[in-house]
C-alpha cells in the first residue's frame, strides 16, 4: 500500500502554481514597456526573467518536503 501525500504536499504545490501564474503575469505586464526597448536589450531582460523565478521557489519546494523554510544547522 503506498502512503498518502501530505497536505502540506498539496498546498506547496498550489503555491507554486499560483506564484508561476503570478509571475507571468507580471512578466507580461511588462511586455509593454520592454517591447519599446532594443532587441539586444529585450533578450537580456527575458532571459534572466526566465530564470530569476526559479530562486523564490526553494523555500516553498523545502517547506512542502520538510514542513520547515530553513536549512536545519547541526
Amino acid at each position: 500500500m503506498t502512503p498518502q501525500p501530505s497536505g502540506r504536499k498539496l498546498a506547496g504545490t498550489a503555491a507554486i502554481l499560483l506564484f508561476i501564474v503570478i509571475w507571468a503575469v507580471l512578466v507580461a505586464s511588462l511586455s509593454r514597456f520592454v517591447g519599446c526597448w532594443p532587441i539586444l536589450v529585450q533578450a537580456p531582460f527575458y532571459l534572466v526573467m526566465g530564470i530569476i523565478w526559479i530562486f523564490p521557489l526553494r523555500p516553498i519546494i523545502r517547506w512542502s518536503q520538510t514542513g520547515s523554510f530553513r536549512v536545519d544547522k547541526e
